[in-house]
């Protein structure tokens, strides 16, 4: 936020003079309307900032969300790690283009997976074609996740889990009309963040505050694997039957999500951090145009006609054929969207604090879609 910018906030059932702000709480109440217990959003735009909150913090107080809130982000934490391994190309440290084995000599080995084919690119595009171990994580029901949510993994835990399974296709492998095989993959983002510490000597979480953090002041990002986070927090709440109730989820040791998904920040370093790198902050213009290079998604909802770079999402946005870019986060009670326009003028992030099954969920994933889609619209 400049110096001088316009902060503009809401609340559930409050009207602001200012339309962005109106608009947004209007989206925000939409997402609420889905039946999630709470969602904060907040948007950077060159009118100024405004933020927008419905829902509670705890369904036991009923507290209101504050402003400034942590929540867990998980998938965004993608492009962090993608950042960071195309700052070390740059640096000549290693190339795109060199194998998992080169860097985990026999790590990834067996079954149909060969590390000596599949390069650090195949990672952060998901063409590597590895089975992605989270599909066989113990948290598909509330009684696994009370059993198994302090349970410890090592990265090399959840390699080990993926490579239980063929891979679902071969790395770099293209479909009938030529375009790569895609299929989303937290067991490459495992992999990228052990490559990090092997080339820097350093975890794959200190490169990313020594390269990102402190350089762009975000102090409210932080990357936790413990049981616990940062507060002030909205409790993170997850519906394992359409209509069913709630589990609690807010605390969980966070190991499995590794450098896949462990980032928990705010809304406002979360626009900061993509503002930043779209805007060329980050990256030299070489490595920026390298990591937006894409390729079709297979995804649906909100990601349908999404298209993947390394470690970013383009979507397409209808007033706009630039579209935006970002990449947006689930995991166990939190639900993040968000995205920036090409120019960096315009940033939107929306975190909702409950993750809903069947129907709701699709509403859910929609709606929070939606409210980043018209900030970066401007209307």
């Amino acid at each position: 936020m400049g110096v001088g910018a316009a902060v503009l906030t809401a609340t559930a059932g409050t009207a602001l003079a200012d339309p962005g702000a109106t608009t947004l709480q209007r989206d925000v109440n939409a997402v609420k309307a889905t039946g999630v217990t709470g969602v904060q959003a907040e948007a950077s735009t060159p009118e100024g900032t405004v933020r927008a909150r419905a829902g509670v913090m705890d369904v036991r107080t009923g507290r209101p969300i504050p402003y400034g809130s942590y929540f867990r982000g998980g998938s965004n934490t993608k492009t962090y790690v993608a950042t960071v391994i195309l700052q070390l190309v740059a640096e000549g440290r290693l190339n795109l283009d060199d194998t998992v084995d080169q860097w985990l000599p026999g790590l990834v080995r067996g079954n149909g997976s060969d590390g000596t084919k599949i390069k650090i690119r195949h990672l952060l595009q998901h063409t590597s074609g590895l089975y992605d171990y989270s599909e066989d994580l113990p948290f598909g029901s509330a009684e696994e996740v009370d059993a198994h949510r302090y349970d410890h993994f090592a990265p090399e835990d959840l390699v080990r889990m993926a490579l239980k399974h063929r891979p679902n296709f071969q790395p770099g492998e293209t479909n009938p009309d030529g375009t790569p095989k895609w299929s989303y993959c937290n067991t490459g983002y495992v992999l990228v963040g052990m490559i990090i510490k092997r080339v820097t000597g350093h975890p794959w979480e200190d490169e990313v505050g020594r390269r990102i953090l402190r350089p762009l002041g975000l102090t409210q990002t932080t990357f936790v694997k413990g049981r616990e986070f940062p507060r002030p927090r909205p409790r993170g709440y997850q519906q394992f039957t359409e209509g069913g109730p709630f589990l609690d989820v807010t605390t969980m040791d966070y190991s499995w999500a590794s450098s896949a998904g462990s980032v928990v920040t705010t809304a406002a370093d979360l626009n900061r951090f993509f503002a930043a790198l779209i805007g060329g902050r980050l990256l030299k213009p070489a490595q920026l145009t390298e990591m937006q290079k894409t390729v079709p998604t297979t995804l649906d909802g909100s990601f349908t006609g999404s298209r993947y770079g390394l470690g970013l999402f383009w979507f397409p946005l209808s007033c706009s054929k630039a579209g935006f870019w970002g990449h947006g986060g689930d995991t166990p009670g939190y639900l993040t969207r968000g995205g920036v326009t090409p120019d960096a003028r315009r940033s939107a992030t929306v975190s909702v604090s409950a993750q809903l099954e069947g129907d709701g969920g699709f509403q859910e994933d929609a709606t929070a879609a939606n409210a980043v889609r018209h900030v970066l619209c401007g209307r």
